[in-house]
């Protein structure tokens, strides 16, 4: 992954002549600077002077016109299936560019339901700290009940607000051109350089490229092996109530006490071996987003669980809720095989393996990954069309070989040689993670949040290089106590010659991925 994203090239057959791409830089989130570090800061201290205390559903996006695919425009350079936040914002800014974008998704007014909590340093450099809801200076961890298990970040957290944040990307992709079909993806076939997707209205769309934006549904990028994830699990609810223990000027990163489970053995012995933690967002005295989650675990843990140690928090807390505004079901499949690659069809978010193996992390990671991902695209398309007489009414690939290797080239964007091994790293810090009882868990995130901010914060961001991310398993082994240092080597020594066997594997893999001809330059 590069340091910063280079200003995208638009072709001179784009539909619209003159357009740039107004390149922000995204990837201000790969290695932020002491003065990004400070902005944050102001940016949190400005957006707590003007807290936006409305719910995000009163924003709404049912008012919006989608200009709706025409099928005499014929074939269309990108076919994106799914309108979620990586979804909208690729397509977006291919059609930026100049060329022509379908988005395909039944419902892409419909509301988005997980809630969405962020580093806001990371949203900020992205130019998205307006669709910040709510916004704490600083997060809390407690490790057990004493005062020195109590670790306080001090990192600026915030809460998406959803409905803010995709009106925003939808009304830049009504500015843009982008059409929409209201259906389902049911196939994709491809023919003559040409992808042709079917679905389930019955309307065909012919396009260039085909990228498959349903995250975990997985529609349609194809796995050449068993798929056998972790599993982060969660249930939340957004509610009222009478009050709460919890200071408002913190969010409640992570939650590891368990004296809720004390009563009940049964519960304890369970949380015990598969622990499980609280997450809470507190908006006010008496409102505030409470979820109990599950790190990583295979199997998942099951949501009736999750919901009952929750309620025995509830209970142990003394919060007596008034009324429920939304409960959320979240299952998150972390880690796991990558899709076959390369393959005609592309993949961005959970459908392409980019959920942080280790932590779940998604939507910030998903959107700092939209402008490598749509500027190869961008890039692949003008090479393409370079390639094409003036005359010709079919721009792009013009054979099979042709597709391939343009759909290989922005695979290799998103998955470049480091980047593969830096997951394999996360996968490796996965497996540790997996079988960690709670006394274990503690240990580590004892050992985890004593790192420098450059090693904790790097991580959960994924911007460690794999060169840096062994210099943080040695700080981490080195901040350990002596017990989390053997249970370390001997629960992690499998994962870690799984992960030097990966690594081998990458040994030639661009050579492998795009041919020696097609290696970029």
């Amino acid at each position: 992954m590069h340091s910063s994203f280079q200003q995208g090239a638009v072709c001179g057959r784009s539909r619209r002549r003159g357009t740039g791409l107004q390149v922000q830089c995204v990837q201000a989130l790969e290695r932020p600077t002491q003065e990004s570090r400070g902005e944050a800061r102001q940016t949190a201290a400005s957006a707590r002077s003007q807290q936006r205390e409305v719910p995000d559903s009163s924003i709404k996006t049912e008012d919006l016109v989608l200009p709706e695919f025409d099928r005499r425009t014929g074939e269309v350079e990108l076919i994106v299936a799914g309108a979620g936040p990586s979804g909208l914002a690729v397509a977006e800014r291919v059609s930026q560019a100049g060329f022509r974008v379908c988005i395909i998704d039944p419902a892409p007014l419909a509301h988005w339901p997980n809630n969405y909590g962020v580093w806001v340093d990371e949203f900020a450099a992205m130019g998205l700290d307006d669709c910040l809801d709510h916004i704490w200076d600083r997060a809390e961890v407690f490790l057990d009940s004493k005062a020195e298990d109590k670790k306080k970040l001090s990192r600026p957290y915030g809460r998406v607000d959803r409905a803010r944040l995709k009106r925003k990307l939808l009304n830049k992709c009504i500015a843009q051109g982008v059409t929409f079909q209201l259906s389902k993806v049911e196939r994709v076939q491809h023919q003559d350089g040409s992808s042709h997707v079917e679905c389930s209205d019955g309307t065909q769309i012919q396009g260039r490229m085909v990228l498959d934006a349903t995250g975990h549904a997985r529609k349609l990028v194809e796995y050449d092996k068993p798929f056998d994830p972790g599993y982060q699990g969660a249930y939340g609810i957004l509610c009222e109530v009478e009050s709460h223990p919890f200071a408002t000027d913190a969010m409640l990163f992570m939650d590891w006490r368990d004296n809720h489970t004390s009563s009940d053995p049964e519960m304890q012995e369970s949380n015990r071996k598969l622990p499980t933690f609280l997450y809470a967002m507190p908006f006010s005295d008496t409102r505030l987003f409470l979820e109990e989650t599950s790190l990583v675990a295979r199997p998942a843990v099951p949501f009736e669980e999750l919901k009952r140690r929750l309620d025995a928090r509830l209970d142990h807390y003394g919060i007596k809720i008034k009324s429920i505004e939304e409960d959320e079901y979240c299952l998150i499949p972390m880690g796991g095989v990558l899709p076959r690659v390369p393959q005609r069809v592309l993949g961005i978010g959970g459908t392409a393996g980019m959920v942080h193996p280790s932590t779940g992390y998604m939507v910030s990671r998903m959107l700092g990954a939209v402008p490598v991902l749509a500027d190869s695209i961008v890039e692949q398309l003008c090479k393409a069309s370079d390639k094409a007489s003036d005359s010709e009414q079919h721009l792009g690939a013009e054979t099979e070989e042709d597709a391939a290797a343009l759909s290989a080239a922005v695979w290799h964007s998103i998955w470049p040689v480091e980047r593969i091994r830096q997951r394999a790293f996360f996968s490796f810090g996965m497996d540790v993670l997996l079988k960690l009882d709670l006394s274990e868990t503690r240990q580590f995130f004892a050992a985890f949040f004593a790192l420098s901010d450059f090693h904790w914060q790097g991580f959960l961001s994924a911007r460690l290089s794999f060169i840096e991310l062994i210099g943080f398993g040695l700080s981490l082994f080195r901040h350990a106590s002596n017990e989390a240092r053997l249970n370390l080597l001997v629960k992690g020594l499998p994962g870690l010659v799984g992960m030097l066997f990966g690594l081998l594997r990458t040994i030639g893999y661009e050579d492998r991925l795009l041919g020696k001809e097609e290696r970029p330059q």
